[in-house]
């Protein structure tokens, strides 16, 4: 594992580039230091369907992140700093503790701050008898460089491209940059792991997931996101459209645009946009997913 010229203190591995002394102590733009920090690991059953299946995804959460969206509804752990530290070599146990527990696969949620640290504890846990797909659970917002370092490592990419428009991607995610970043760091993952691959009873082995959470009034944003990744990929890449859209309270001073969930109306032109233009594989959401509920309880379960 050749990480060359990227390193996490002075920090350089996210496009931030905020060269934090994260090994003195110092905390990057992505409120992680130099130890690794996990809010929760355990089987999650509310992603994709190819991803959680029956047995559930072995989710490993954790804290910080590097884009830090104002909507975030892991917001507790990626902008409060929650989350217990542990040692790669702990990591590595949870990653075959979850396999134990019948894990489709290891979900790494927001690994980016840890980014050398997650690839070593995943190569350990593989010495020592993980066989589990390995899923890269973040934002688009990543350097193709890391993405190229991770090839072997992670086998499926669960990626967000939250913008195509420099305007919202600078106001909520204080990102301008988001779109362009987002289209090279994408190219990267669909070269590393190829085409999609599903084992015999649908859970996806390996290839790349698009996820794109629609917004309130952002439907045009939304089309543009959609257009972009089946014009360029088409089928190598699957979609995944998300109407769970929370509008919490900490949003109602500074952001009251944000102050209401998707409407049905805004969620199904987006649908229908999809369906028009030939979009094929993706994964839409049905009911009222938009519910506090839906989030887990970053309590340290299985740390």
């Amino acid at each position: 594992m050749q990480w060359n010229d990227l390193s996490n203190s002075p920090c350089n591995l996210c496009p931030r580039e905020c060269r934090a002394d994260r090994k003195a102590g110092q905390m990057g733009l992505c409120r992680a230091d130099d130890v690794i920090r996990v809010a929760r690991a355990a089987l999650h059953r509310w992603e994709e369907p190819c991803i959680c299946g029956e047995s559930g995804s072995g989710t490993v959460f954790f804290a910080g992140c590097n884009l830090g969206c104002v909507y975030c509804q892991n917001h507790e752990i990626t902008a409060g700093g929650k989350g217990r530290p542990v040692s790669v070599a702990r990591l590595a146990e949870i990653f075959l503790e979850l396999q134990e527990k019948g894990a489709a696969n290891i979900n790494l949620v927001t690994p980016d701050p840890y980014v050398t640290d997650v690839a070593e504890a995943v190569l350990l846990a593989r010495q020592r008898g993980l066989v589990l797909p390995v899923v890269y659970n973040g934002s688009g917002y990543e350097k193709p460089e890391v993405i190229r370092n991770l090839a072997g490592i992670v086998d499926i990419y669960l990626t967000d491209f939250k913008y195509m428009d420099p305007v919202p991607a600078a106001r909520y995610s204080a990102a301008p940059d988001y779109p362009e970043v987002a289209k090279a760091a994408l190219a990267e993952m669909v070269r590393t792991t190829g085409r999609p691959a599903f084992d015999e009873s649908g859970m996806m082995q390996k290839g790349v997931i698009v996820r794109h959470l629609l917004l309130p009034g952002h439907k045009r944003n939304a089309r543009a996101v959609i257009r972009y990744v089946y014009e360029t990929y088409g089928g190598d890449v699957y979609l995944s459209l998300l109407n769970q859209y929370t509008p919490f309270d900490r949003l109602r001073e500074g952001y009251p645009e944000l102050g209401r969930k998707v409407t049905r109306r805004e969620y199904e032109a987006v649908v229908d946009y999809a369906v028009d233009l030939g979009v094929c594989n993706a994964f839409v959401q049905e009911g009222d997913t938009a519910k506090e509920s839906f989030i887990p309880a970053f309590d340290g379960e299985g740390v």
